[in-house]
């Protein structure tokens, strides 16, 4: 079953945060990671509130293959950078 990674992302730092983006992709792709969004665009709140200006939305084949990419010795390091970088508000869910 697929899990998703849902990401409310303000980025402070273009620069700095473009050195994360470069590393990120092959530590993703190792774990089967799909890119469904990316906006850092504002987005249009149809209820409630959102405290951060752009979304990511990414799919893993399961919820041990998405924990292994967060969990996974290069991805914390480079999470670094992107928490230098950005605020955000990251959760993680299982699919239907």
């Amino acid at each position: 079953m697929a899990a998703y990674f849902i990401a409310q992302i303000s980025i402070h730092d273009p620069d700095g945060y473009q050195k994360y983006l470069e590393s990120f992709m092959p530590i993703f792709d190792r774990h089967g990671g799909r890119l469904l969004t990316v906006s850092s665009k504002p987005v249009e709140v149809i209820e409630g509130a959102w405290e951060k200006d752009g979304i990511v939305l990414m799919e893993f084949p399961s919820l041990e293959a998405a924990k292994a990419w967060k969990d996974d010795p290069d991805y914390i390091e480079l999470a670094k950078i992107r928490q230098n970088t950005a605020s955000a508000n990251l959760v993680l869910v299982d699919g239907l």
